[in-house]
């Protein structure tokens, strides 16, 4: 690609801040709020109009399991907003915490709430555009871009909760991609939204988890009539009145760095939910035959992306070993949860559920640890990631990358940064991982 070069020009420059944080999903909303509360000014900036990421913009219909098959391990700002969460959706038993429907319209206001009761600046609509750095390892400032033009932010700390470490990767340090030596990462979903479902006909409709044998996915790609889909997922949430929420179809090869290929896969994930609108209404016409598609998701499904490299890289192994830490932030307990490779299509297409059986699940009340270690960038200085991506391999980044655990990363992240600010010069390195976790037990973090 040819070059241009900018012409030399000032621009304005904000240095207000003792925390910056970069993405507006579950990690960076927990983060931001958690850095507030400590005491930091903190500025939160988000590429869209509302905060909340894949629960909200992205459309995803409910929340993996906030349990370990015993009792909630997601706990601190986690379970407060899976708590005001489920405001949203009476109909959901109140004891239950696993596998909730999510509002997604309930959800924004939510995250509204916790980030401006805790004293958040945001600013929605701005992308990260750049990263400056001191050429010692330091982030300078950011630059983003918005409706004002571009704008330097300077802070002492940043935390990077972009989902594709964006602000890491771009300030210099190294990271990992996809599948080791082809790059291929998991498939994408472009989650979606059916309304005006028969009740009567949903209660008695046969299961539509592509993962049974009884499934409609599977009269519907035996039709031929619907290219679009090519395999069995297909996982729903009964979100409101007549409403569900869709996390069905895979859309392959999808790099989130890259704006054009994912435009072409949005692009795509618009037919699939049609697709599947129109295959649900043929073979399951008692609940469906009336069903309308009232929205797709404005972000795409994403994931995997870059895995940034750590003092610490979390392994399979340690995730099968149930392995603690001393500087552990939080517990997981998800299962390693890896969808469909390309060349396994064919092969789940005939009903055998890959993704399931992949590796071995956890039993009730075990968990694993995150080290701290595995929030720090190696060689800079001033910058912390949460979310999906963690310094960790590829298969346990399909098991941290869901939103509960990334709601418990994002508060230890916060907390950290406030510590790393205020009395560190910003470096997160040095943070004394026992003083953050007795402030994050302080916070009700479940840290056994």
């Amino acid at each position: 690609m040819a070059t241009y070069t900018l012409s030399e020009r000032a621009i304005p420059l904000d240095d207000s801040w003792d925390v910056l944080v970069t993405g507006g999903g579950p990690a960076g909303c927990t983060a931001a709020a958690a850095a507030a509360q400590e005491g930091a000014k903190t500025l939160l900036i988000e590429a869209t109009g509302a905060l909340g990421g894949m629960g909200t913009s992205g459309l995803v219909p409910a929340w993996c399991p906030f349990s370990d098959g015993e009792k909630v391990i997601y706990r601190g700002l986690a379970e407060k907003v899976f708590r005001a969460a489920k405001e949203g959706v009476p109909h959901v038993p109140d004891d239950a915490v696993d596998w909730i429907a999510i509002d997604p319209e309930h959800l924004k206001r939510v995250y509204d709430d916790l980030v401006t009761e805790a004293g958040v600046s945001v600013l929605f609509n701005t992308r990260l555009a750049a990263v400056e750095t001191d050429g010692n390892g330091a982030v300078d400032a950011v630059i983003t871009s918005n409706k004002a033009g571009l704008t330097a932010h300077r802070a002492r700390v940043y935390i990077d909760a972009t989902g594709d470490a964006d602000l890491a990767a771009w300030a210099g340090a190294a990271y990992e991609q996809g599948e080791a030596g082809s790059g291929e990462v998991q498939p994408s979903t472009h989650c979606f939204i059916l309304c005006n479902v028969d009740e009567y006909g949903y209660a008695n409709r046969p299961t539509l988890y592509g993962g049974s044998k009884n499934s409609p996915i599977h009269q519907i790609l035996a039709s031929g009539r619907f290219p679009e889909i090519r395999d069995t997922f297909l996982c729903h949430a009964h979100i409101g009145p007549g409403t569900l929420g869709f996390n069905a179809g895979h859309i392959w090869d999808v790099d989130n760095t890259d704006p054009e290929n994912v435009s072409k896969a949005m692009m795509q994930g618009r037919k699939i939910a049609k697709a599947m609108r129109d295959g649900l209404a043929e073979f399951v016409p008692q609940a469906f035959g009336n069903a309308y598609l009232v929205s797709t998701g404005p972000l795409l499904g994403v994931r995997e992306s870059r895995r940034i490299t750590g003092a610490y890289v979390l392994t399979v192994e340690d995730y099968l070993a149930r392995k603690s830490f001393a500087d552990e932030i939080c517990r997981n307990a998800y299962w390693i949860d890896i969808h469909t490779a390309k060349s396994e299509i064919e092969s789940t297409r005939a009903g055998h559920d890959h993704v399931a059986n992949r590796y071995e699940r956890y039993g009730p009340g075990e968990s694993h640890g995150i080290p701290y270690r595995c929030l720090t960038p190696k060689g800079l200085r001033n910058v912390l990631v949460a979310g999906r991506c963690i310094s960790c391999d590829r298969p346990v980044q399909g098991s941290i990358r869901v939103m509960p655990t990334c709601l418990a990363m994002g508060e230890a992240a916060g907390v950290a940064a406030q510590q790393a600010g205020a009395a560190l010069g910003g470096d997160i390195h040095a943070v004394d991982t026992d003083a953050l976790r007795k402030r994050l037990r302080q916070r009700g973090a479940y840290l056994p």
